[in-house]
């Protein structure tokens, strides 16, 4: 019997190393060519590994989150060849489908004392009748409700799909009966991996690099919900509904015109405050694996519909997991908005290296005083961080009461110059 050792593909991008956030496959499986075999995630994409080989997996040489340099032992397959080892760095998803001429070459088979691949790792009893699915598919049956062993997956190797649960809960089955009330003693330790482990770090790093300044503001925005619902009354077919914020984005636009380094990166390790021209707003956004930050580039060059329909876009795309390292990065300032469930006030963390963040706390109607007597009005809160190295506490201030003036009388919004 022959035996390939699948290394860790380059994934690109200058990335030296890649975490392990999922195994399709333990020891003792059948796996066949172009198969999926592991998933690793580098700072922003997640890659599928394919196997270039048909056999049996013998050896895996990680466990989930591990960190795996490029090149390094991953896979080891028994197939039905020779009895030289060969060794063959795994190409990803993407190029498994390229042409043959860009798949990597197989290093010639070893004619002297092969090399003995490491002993494997204990690894973890997987219960034979564990299903076999993604993350992000196994959240969604989780959410639903649904027992995915009742499932049977339309993909390769039995794999579940997204589209079969949804076809599972579109046919109205019973998901699974629920246990009788009871006591619960059990404990769950879960081990952050992929996006989760990314985010984690990210907020580590802002909050104990940044020194926060958290400043709240109520804004009058009935005027501006009178004005939002006449827009979305006649907007085109083509046009997406309006929500608050594409109005707050450009008023962030005619705000940082007059404070510039409130749109400003700050890189602490060389002491440079770099304010840029072009406002880059990312707008952090809940998906099934995670927080990410897609960027609407150059809104300052955009009008509302403009933003809401790159807005709309980005958030699509980020939901399902096709959004680009471009379209997640290079932001200069972010709106942090809960929706509905925005609260009464927030402390949002800064973006680093970013130096202020807007969030978005809900709408509510509230009594409000015109002068004579109490009415009602529609309120909502910002709650906005600022790095108080950079911004002092009245420039957080006044910025914030030149977006509550925009909002609060959005026709400026409107006005250039």
């Amino acid at each position: 019997m022959g035996e390939f050792i699948i290394k860790m593909p380059d994934v690109g991008e200058g990335v030296a190393e890649a975490e392990l956030v999922e195994w399709h496959v333990k020891a003792g499986d059948p796996v066949k060519e172009d198969m999926v075999i592991a998933a690793v995630m580098t700072d922003k994409a997640t890659v599928e590994i394919p196997s270039p080989v048909t056999g049996t997996v013998v050896w895996l040489g990680a466990e989930i989150g591990d960190k795996i340099a490029v090149k390094a032992p991953l896979v080891r397959i028994e197939t039905g060849g020779g009895g030289a080892i060969e060794r063959v760095d795994a190409p990803t998803a993407a190029a498994a489908k390229a042409p043959e001429s860009a798949t990597p070459a197989v290093q010639p088979k070893e004619t002297a004392a092969p090399t003995v691949a490491p002993s494997p790792r204990p690894q973890a009893p997987v219960p034979a009748e564990k299903p076999l699915a993604s993350p992000s598919v196994r959240l969604l049956a989780r959410e639903s409700g649904v027992d995915l062993r009742q499932l049977k997956g339309s993909g390769p190797a039995g794999r579940i799909l997204r589209e079969d649960v949804e076809q599972f809960i579109a046919r109205g089955e019973p998901p699974f009966l629920q246990p009788a009330i009871a006591k619960k003693t059990s404990t769950e330790e879960v081990k952050l991996i992929g996006l989760r482990r990314r985010i984690a770090e990210k907020m580590s790093l802002s909050t104990s690099r940044i020194p926060h300044i958290t400043y709240v503001e109520e804004v009058d925005m009935t005027a501006l919900e009178e004005l939002r619902a006449t827009m979305n009354r006649d907007r085109k077919p083509e046009q997406p509904k309006l929500t608050v914020l594409p109005f707050l984005m450009r008023a962030i636009v005619k705000a940082v015109a007059d404070q510039p380094s409130v749109n400003a990166t700050f890189d602490d390790d060389k002491g440079i405050l770099t304010r840029h021209g072009a406002v880059h707003i990312g707008i952090a956004a809940q998906t099934p694996a995670g927080l990410v930050v897609p960027v609407v580039k150059n809104a300052e060059a955009r009008g509302i519909w403009d933003c809401a329909i790159e807005m709309g876009r980005l958030a699509e795309a980020a939901r399902a997991g096709t959004a680009t390292r471009d379209e997640l990065s290079g932001s200069t300032i972010t709106i942090s908005s809960l929706g509905a469930l925005g609260g009464i006030v927030s402390t949002p963390v800064i973006n680093h290296p970013e130096v202020a963040i807007i969030g978005v706390n809900k709408i509510a109607v509230r009594p409000a005083w015109d002068g004579t007597q109490f009415v009602p009005r529609k309120m909502m809160n910002l709650s906005s961080s600022f790095d108080h190295r950079i911004i002092d506490g009245w420039d957080a201030a006044t910025f914030i009461q030149r977006v509550r003036v925009l909002l609060e009388t959005p026709a400026l919004i409107f006005i250039e110059g």
